[in-house]
């Protein structure tokens, strides 16, 4: 038995994974229990162990090349052995100025991690050109740097400035959080902890997949995920204990329906 397409399913990822097939999957988009919160769903003992079994089962569902981006805090994949499974590309840093904690005895954690990782040693895809941003070097510079033998008749030509952009690179900081004021906020009990800004999921799901390719959503909350995947044209499969969120989710996709009807007449 294999899951719907481009439908929000009730229940336990771990049970529901496995109704996945194998070698299927291009993206996954896993943004789940952190284990630093009271939640209930987020009480996990050890979030080292309980990711790394998610990447096994992950690394199963995944084509070859395809890709897993795994939310967390920093520690969230220390002092485990993944590299049976998948192979570590990156770790994005989130970078959230905003954060209103403020640590008493330590530095305030001011930043979310997201891990990079593929199945295999090359991926699928990667679609730069879909997720640059702004220069933020001033022209005149770039141009100077540019004059530079290694850069000019060199091994960096990728260095030159691009009218389209630049690479995001490791730190992102240009994508805010979510707050009370947001418009995309579906209810203020996914503030912070459950729902995520679509720009964000966008980068991902932009730079990792292709229009058609399908893409996993184990924990989708309110439906961030789905509603991006909808609107940027990929199939998805989505996972979600909650019914009240799932009926958000729901609510949110058909808006997104209703507005992509509304621009084809």
């Amino acid at each position: 038995m294999s899951l719907q397409k481009n439908h929000l399913h009730q229940g336990d990822t771990l049970e529901l994974l496995e109704k996945i097939e194998d070698n299927s999957i291009d993206l996954i988009i896993c943004d789940g229990p952190y284990g630093v919160s009271n939640n209930e769903w987020d009480r996990i003992d050890c979030i080292q162990e309980y990711n790394l079994n998610l990447i096994k089962r992950f690394a199963l569902k995944l084509k070859d090349g395809g890709a897993l981006y795994l939310f967390g805090k920093p520690d969230c994949i220390d002092f485990i052995d993944y590299r049976p499974f998948l192979t570590l590309k990156s770790k994005l840093v989130w970078y959230q100025p905003g954060s209103l904690a403020q640590g008493r005895i330590s530095y305030t954690n001011n930043y979310d991690i997201i891990c990079y990782f593929i199945r295999g040693n090359r991926a699928r895809q990667f679609n730069l050109d879909s997720i640059r941003v702004p220069q933020l070097v001033e022209l005149e510079h770039r141009l100077r740097c540019e004059s530079v033998p290694s850069v000019k008749n060199g091994k960096y030509p990728g260095t030159k400035f691009n009218e389209k952009g630049k690479n995001p690179g490791d730190v992102w900081g240009d994508i805010k959080q979510l707050t009370y004021k947001s418009k995309e906020l579906a209810c203020r009990e996914a503030l912070n902890t459950i729902q995520k800004p679509e720009k964000l999921l966008e980068r991902l799901i932009l730079a990792s997949s292709s229009p058609g390719d399908l893409v996993l959503d184990p924990f989708a909350g309110v439906g961030t995920g789905p509603v991006v995947c909808k609107r940027t044209s990929r199939d998805f499969i989505a996972m979600e204990m909650n019914p009240d969120y799932i009926q958000i989710a729901n609510e949110r996709l058909s808006k997104v329906e209703n507005s992509q009807m509304a621009l084809d007449l």
